[in-house]
């Protein structure tokens, strides 16, 4: 009687093996041949001394023949069903097609799962029978065959043949672990008929040899048994990160009147940046300042609309809309140019452009604010292609890129990778599905849930482009044999070097015993935790809500108090920080700046006092990235050299002049408002609280004498001594200090000075003047 073998009581893994102990040779042949499964007999074919076999008219020495029966998927399967009669015969030509796909699905097999120490030995040694002639592997063309039969041969007269007969395929499943129904075949007649079966199709004409491939595609895998070099695994890598750039650099042409004017870094990145927006509809250009991000987006525009016949839409901060105009008309676009600040007005009513690029994008990380939300609807509506400027896309938290990859980027947009990183920190896909039931695992908002730069950088990946000078300088550069600098040579011929950056530092120091040091006074501990204690309602509003309100709320002023709950705490420990910021940028801009903070205080109390609306900064209720990007954002309608006010009364007095002033229609627009009575009273007391603690500084620093300014002297003595023949470039975070600067060297006689800000109307015509040789 047979003996079943089921992998439950009896495993097939063990009967073959033991069979095999007592054998010569053998001869598989099985549907399905997973690689790995292997090690379940790589052991015993070695131990296997080999016999004689005739195939055709030769004598051959055989070990183990593996016939593989090409089983097909069953889409494949039914596909044959109704495209091939019954006559059909293979060609030559399929045939070699169908080599090709086993041996690519081979491939494939080993990109599956985690490589083990076991695959690795088994693989290997399989590799090794295959060039000693010990396995011989043919793939089985003629007809799909489904056949599991495994034969030993030995020579045992009474069983010379002892044969496997059943459902098992050559894999770890197959020959051990899935439930399967296999039976031995002892009886010799049955056992003889079934070597016959094998032999005939062993020697069919379209039962090919892949022997040789099999031994290629391991000897190139990760289980190849020899080492490779750093070098060669680096060139791997590079080959496989450069394939969206080289599929750039291939796709598209750069137009005639940029090839010329263009660096060769620069090219470079329009045309990768090309490929980016091509197939992803949108594109960061990101190179640090002064490497052209300007020109790039131009270029770019232009090959679009050049080739795909787009019109653009340019949308920027106002001081830079002239500078794009200019550009504009030089390259003969066919653009619009509209600053951020009006896009509220504008979109809604402006006629489709499928081209957009938003420079400074940056300014756009918060995806609540009313420009971001009215740019992602003009975006969604048109369905228009995005390149986004910016040197900073990424400032505190990973949602700053999210949120700009947003504005052309759907939530369910399948991105094709997925945060593996965050993943895999979690417990794999089945966790992460658990845990986000509501997010796509290869979106945006999967990306969102990360906190890993390794899942940043490969989504980026997709859409950056950004390099930095050292990248260029070691990249792009020519060395001058003369002395060894590195430099650019443009159209015209010229060359342009690198600067060598020498860092050097200037040195004030603060004297705590002298009467007259200034900036000592205000670092002292006294001040500091002033700073640290105030409570900054006018940046926490919702903690000053009336839970139960006597009055109803406006639509707008609901969405005013949810705009509270979003900017929490985060803007109070913000303000703390911008005031610390101030005072190293300059002790005159600290000190300007704390005044008018109380002033600000102020409008809020004579509101509250007199039962008016209270106007809320749109900047703080919602446009937070306005008041992230430390800008001066707390002096609408005050005059920038506002002087140091020292008494409550005076304050309230000027409070009450300039919410006038914020009500009038030149104004208004500027505020959001909402009425005093949300509010309890342990808002004003807190106002006022906060105004009196912050005088006490202003009383320290009140006698501020720019004299005496250490920091102003030191700049004093590097521009008219240290570098009093060459031009120097004075950059700071504030406009107050920018404006002091200015105002207090020319009073020093330096009259070549001019101070530039984000409120000038057309910073782009001072930088030429600036650059002018003279």
């Amino acid at each position: 009687m047979p003996k079943i073998y089921d992998n439950i009581e009896n495993h097939l893994t063990k009967g073959l093996n033991e069979t095999l102990e007592l054998s010569k040779r053998t001869d598989f042949c099985v549907g399905y041949f997973n690689l790995r499964g292997w090690k379940e007999v790589a052991d015993k074919i070695d131990s296997l001394s080999g016999a004689t076999v005739v195939e055709g008219k030769n004598d051959v020495h055989r070990i183990c023949r593996l016939l593989v029966g090409m089983q097909k998927m069953p889409i494949d399967i039914l596909r044959d069903y109704f495209s091939k009669d019954e006559d059909y015969i293979i060609d030559q030509a399929e045939a070699v097609k169908l080599k090709k796909r086993l041996a690519q699905e081979f491939k494939d097999q080993l990109t599956i799962g985690t490589p083990t120490e076991a695959d690795e030995k088994a693989l290997r040694k399989l590799s090794q029978q295959m060039k000693d002639k010990k396995v011989v592997v043919k793939l089985h063309l003629r007809y799909t065959l489904h056949a599991k039969l495994y034969l030993a041969y030995s020579d045992d007269k009474r069983v010379p043949v002892v044969g496997f007969l059943g459902s098992s395929n050559l894999t770890l499943a197959g020959l051990a672990k899935q439930g399967e129904l296999n039976i031995d075949v002892m009886d010799q007649d049955a056992a003889i008929k079934l070597a016959t079966w094998f032999d005939d199709r062993w020697k069919d004409r379209w039962c090919i040899d892949i022997t040789e491939e099999l031994i290629e595609i391991i000897d190139n895998s990760w289980a190849a048994d020899r080492l490779v070099s750093p070098f060669h695994i680096y060139l791997k890598i590079a080959y496989h990160l450069s394939r969206e750039a080289r599929a750039g650099i291939n796709e598209f042409k750069l137009p005639k009147v940029f090839q010329k004017e263009l660096l060769e870094f620069q090219q470079k990145a329009v045309l990768v940046a090309a490929h980016h927006l091509h197939k992803r509809d949108g594109v960061v250009i990101g190179d640090v300042v002064g490497l052209g991000k300007t020109i790039t987006a131009t270029a770019l525009a232009k090959l679009f609309e050049d080739d795909f016949f787009l019109e653009t839409l340019i949308i920027c901060p106002k001081n830079l809309v002239e500078m794009w105009e200019d550009y504009a008309h030089k390259y003969q676009l066919r653009a619009k140019v509209i600053s951020q600040s009006k896009v509220q007005t504008t979109l809604p009513n402006l006629r489709r452009y499928r081209l957009v690029v938003i420079d400074e994008s940056h300014n756009l990380r918060n995806d609540q604010g009313s420009r971001y939300r009215a740019i992602k609807s003009y975006l969604e509506e048109n369905d228009s292609k995005v390149i986004l400027l910016s040197a900073t896309p990424y400032n505190k938290t990973y949602l700053d890129l999210s949120n700009q990859l947003r504005l052309f980027i759907s939530d369910d947009k399948d991105l094709g990778i997925s945060p593996e990183r965050y993943i895999e920190s979690i417990g794999g896909q089945v966790q992460f599905t658990s845990q986000h039931t509501e997010t796509f695992i290869r979106s945006i908002k999967a990306f969102e849930k990360s906190h890993f730069s390794e899942d940043w950088r490969e989504l980026m990946r997709l859409y950056l482009v950004r390099r930095t000078r050292s990248f260029i300088k070691n990249n792009y550069a020519e060395t001058d044999p003369t002395n060894g600098r590195k430099f650019l040579t443009f159209a015209d011929g010229s060359k342009s070097y690198f600067p060598d950056r020498i860092p050097k530092r200037v040195e004030y120091v603060f004297d705590p015993k002298d009467p007259k040091d200034q900036y000592a006074k205000l670092y002292s501990t006294k001040v500091v935790d002033i700073i640290n204690d105030l409570e900054l309602p006018r940046y926490g509003l919702q903690q000053y809500l009336n839970e139960k309100p006597l009055i109803k709320p406006t639509k707008d002023e609901e969405q005013i108090m949810q705009n509270f709950s979003r900017a929490g705490r985060r803007l109070m420990g913000f303000c703390r920080t911008n005031l610390f910021k101030r005072l190293e940028s300059s002790g005159y801009s600290f000190l300007l700046s704390l005044s008018r903070h109380i002033l600000r205080n102020y409008v809020f109390v004579y509101a509250a006092q007199n039962h008016l609306p209270i106007p809320i900064g749109k900047n703080i209720s919602q446009n937070l990235d306005d008041y992230m990007e430390d800008s001066d954002t707390d002096k609408d309608g005050e005059e920038n050299h506002l002087k140091l006010i020292l008494k409550e009364e005076t304050y309230l007095q000027k409070a009450k002049e300039l919410y006038t002033l914020f009500a009038s229609d030149s104004y208004k627009n500027r505020f959001d408002w909402i009425r005093s009575e949300f509010f309890d009273n342990s808002l004003q007391q807190n106002l006022i609280n906060d105004s009196k603690e912050i005088i006490k500084i202003l009383n320290i620093g009140k006698d501020w004498n720019p004299d005496e300014d250490r920091q102003l002297n030191a700049l004093h003595d590097l521009l008219t001594k240290t570098h009093s023949k060459e031009k120097v470039l004075v950059f700071t975070q504030f406009a107050d200090t920018a404006y002091y600067l200015t105002e207090q060297l020319k009073k020093r006689g330096i009259t070549q000075i001019e101070s530039v800000t984000g409120d000038d109307e057309n910073p782009t015509g001072l930088a030429q003047r600036f650059s002018v040789l003279s």
